[in-house]
């Protein structure tokens, strides 16, 4: 018969192991959820700190209030309450390039200029970046927010954490830079958002950067949860719903040359 090898969970008639340990003894009201999870995603045991920064980044991106994943996993609910996979998925799916998407689209972009430059972290390197970007026509992931115009919150604070734990590596240290440089291309200035720092942290600890987003989802997971533990309290799906559906307007077909 073949075998198939893993590291991870593996059950038998008398017990469950799973990291190489035994899951009721040794993990099961020992180790945290944010630790396992990074354990799971690396196959080592996450440090002090490294867990630290870990769930600070979990915190950050869990719920960011009624953003489209949380407004579609609301009004998957009200269409099939049966279904709260459903709900979660579609809220889930969600997660793309404007929304969520951002943490890897960041990690990844500040990981291959860092991998192209072998040179210190600093300003100089930061403007060259930026004014390479600029005249491709590209965006910097990371950079600007719809709602906080004037500064994410979540910024600073990661960034504190992640240097009161010593895990302010060279994805942050750029990230930083850019913050500070871009307004000499650009012309404005540009929050430097909560969900590409987290980015930037999570490839600092070394993270698979295949798996950024996934991160980003696993800390969704629990804020659509909440989002659908509100809604069973304090509904307001079919409002949002009625809303659209209340006042459309009627037009002809965009190709109809006769309306």
């Amino acid at each position: 018969m073949p075998e198939y090898p893993t590291a991870l969970g593996a059950s038998s008639l008398e017990k469950i192991t799973l990291l190489g340990q035994d899951l009721a003894r040794d993990v099961m009201g020992e180790v945290g959820f944010g630790e396992l999870a990074f354990w799971l995603a690396t196959q080592r045991r996450p440090g002090k700190g490294e867990t630290r920064v870990f769930e600070a980044v979990l915190a950050a991106l869990a719920d960011h209030g009624f953003t489209p994943t949380a407004i579609v996993t609301r009004l998957t609910y009200l269409s099939a309450p049966d279904s709260i996979q459903g709900a979660l998925a579609a809220g889930l799916l969600g997660g793309g390039s404007r929304f969520l998407g951002v943490t890897e689209d960041c990690g990844r972009f500040l990981h291959h200029a860092l991998s192209t430059k072998d040179r210190p972290v600093d300003d100089e390197l930061a403007l060259e970046i930026v004014r390479a970007e600029r005249a491709a026509g590209r965006f910097i992931p990371g950079l600007g927010h719809h709602v906080h115009k004037n500064g994410d919150p979540r910024t600073p604070r990661l960034f504190e954490i992640a240097r009161e734990e010593g895990k302010f590596g060279p994805h942050l240290a750029l990230f930083e830079a850019i913050g500070r440089v871009h307004p000499q291309v650009l012309g404005k200035t540009l929050p430097l958002n909560g969900a590409g720092a987290c980015g930037a942290a999570l490839a600092d600890l070394g993270l698979p950067l295949e798996l950024l987003r996934g991160f980003a989802l696993l800390a969704r997971a629990a804020g659509l949860i909440g989002q659908l533990a509100e809604e069973l309290r304090t509904p307001v799906a079919n409002e949002i719903f009625l809303s659209v559906d209340l006042d459309n307007r009627p037009v002809p077909p965009a190709g109809d040359s006769h309306g």
